[in-house]
């Protein structure tokens, strides 16, 4: 049986710190997401990337905007 493929959204970062601070913040605001290795339809960065579908979109654009937390681009994909 093949898994079905869902838009996500997905956060990539320069460092692993950057993308665990991130996780943690994101648990915390309520966001349902976790930290994935980046797929490899994007390049890598630190290897690490924060997946969320995407109708966690407003939620998470809202998290986007802290200046603490630092990101490299978001993607949106058929995971």
């Amino acid at each position: 049986m093949a898994l079905e493929k869902f838009p996500a959204i997905v956060i990539t970062f320069n460092t692993t710190t950057d993308a665990m601070y991130f996780e943690d913040q994101g648990h915390k605001a309520g966001l349902k997401g976790r930290l994935i290795p980046v797929p490899r339809a994007i390049s890598a960065s630190c290897g690490l990337a924060w997946m969320s579908r995407l109708d966690e979109q407003e939620a998470l654009e809202d998290l986007l905007q802290r200046p603490d937390l630092l990101f490299a681009g978001r993607h949106q994909l058929d995971l």
